[in-house]
């Protein structure tokens, strides 16, 4: 019998691009705005080539692209030549999309953030938004080669709703299919998610049949920068990640309790790089603190319950966990779940000498195939193909 891979046309629905070191100088005036346009150069005292963003030292160009690499992260390459190039070459990701079992993949960002947080160090708001299209045109025409084997996701000037809202068609247009949101723009002196303030920018989103994609870490990442480092700088690195894994609940309960998924009902939530087995408690705390705290009374026009919104509208990604994956899919179902590698980042699916990682297709085989032939389909292609609007 064909293996799973063979049989389904998998959608890899969280990857990450690392950024060439020409993306912004080649596509922004470096004449017109100088330093501030991010770029990158040599920094003696990390001894590592890193990105500067509106003249300010922002990450190593090559901090995100651990995959296969040596070492244990935090450690990384030096620099990007010395990474996989599947972080920032097409044929180099297509090849390592075959060898993997990967048909395609949704694309995120890494140097303007995780909720495109990072662009607020430009400081000047028209360059903030020239870079914003730049990245976002940018990845367009990266995947042009092999188009159908890859899902952009826009960046998105959060910082001024109105340009968000224009940005947001203008990138559509181009050819993108889904918007990266930060979940936490609290966290950069923004109005929290649930304010009215971004409601135009749902409802905008619901009409163009665009989802919305929460990826973890897309607040302040001091939580890492800070993290308590008393029992070894590994074990900080430890804490720190999985802590960010488990904020994307925060997100998910917040678009439901605050009304906002009964308020957009065609309104889909993406929970990017935060695993699924958390699911199931939360779906069954907010159903029993919804109902125990007089809540159907104080909002009798949400007609479901916090569970019912979530499996009509919003998913969670996984793609190490074994037990908690299969025990979520057994107790909610699999409609709202779908699989992921996070290539090429620390924790990615990327076997390596450091890494207890396996090959996807081979982690597929060994932990899902015994699942149903049609919940397979669901969490490796369908729920993804209906999220972004991907056609076989």
């Amino acid at each position: 019998m064909a293996t799973v891979v063979e049989r389904i046309k998998v959608i890899d629905a969280d990857s990450h691009i690392s950024e060439p070191e020409d993306l912004w100088t080649s596509r922004v005036s470096s004449q017109k705005w100088g330093d501030l346009v991010p770029h990158v150069k040599f920094d003696p005292e990390i001894n590592e080539d890193r990105w500067f963003m509106g003249g300010q030292p922002a990450g190593p160009t090559a901090s995100a692209a651990m995959a296969g690499w040596t070492d244990p992260p935090p450690n990384h390459p030096p620099s990007l030549p010395q990474a996989d190039h599947g972080a920032f070459s097409v044929g180099a990701r297509l090849q390592r999309m075959d060898e993997y079992g990967i048909h395609s993949q949704v694309i995120y960002p890494n140097v303007g953030g995780f909720g495109s947080g990072n662009f607020l160090r430009l400081k000047e708001p028209e360059l903030m938004k020239e870079c914003v299209r730049a990245y976002n045109d940018f990845l367009i025409d990266w995947t042009e080669p092999a188009s159908e084997r890859f899902i952009p996701i826009m960046a998105t000037p959060f910082w001024d709703v109105d340009l968000c809202l224009e940005e947001m068609r203008r990138a559509k247009d181009r050819g993108h299919r889904g918007i990266l949101m930060t979940s936490q723009p609290h966290s950069f002196d923004f109005p929290h998610i649930t304010d009215p303030h971004w409601e135009p920018l749902w409802a905008q989103a619901q009409e163009l049949g665009l989802s919305i994609n929460f990826h973890i870490g897309s607040g302040d990442l001091s939580v890492i920068r800070d993290a308590n480092v008393n029992n070894g700088r590994q074990a900080a690195y430890a804490k720190a990640t999985v802590g960010i894994f488990l904020d994307n609940s925060t997100a998910m309960m917040d678009v439901i309790l605050s009304g906002i998924c009964h308020r957009y009902p065609d309104l889909k939530f993406v929970s990017v790089e935060s695993g699924v087995g958390w699911v199931p408690f939360l779906l069954e705390a907010m159903d029993w603190q919804w109902v125990n705290s007089g809540c159907r009374e104080e909002h009798p026009e949400m007609d479901l319950l916090p569970s019912e919104y979530f499996k009509r509208q919003c998913y969670a990604c996984f793609w190490f966990e074994r037990g908690s994956a299969i025990s979520a899919i057994e107790q909610i179902g699999a409609d709202n779940i779908l699989y992921e590698t996070d290539f090429p980042h620390p924790t990615s699916m990327s076997p390596g000498p450091n890494s207890v990682a396996i090959y996807p297709r081979d982690f597929i085989e060994q932990e899902l195939s015994g699942l149903p032939e049609d919940t397979l389909r669901k969490i490796l292609h369908d729920n993804s193909a209906k999220v972004y609007g991907v056609g076989e």
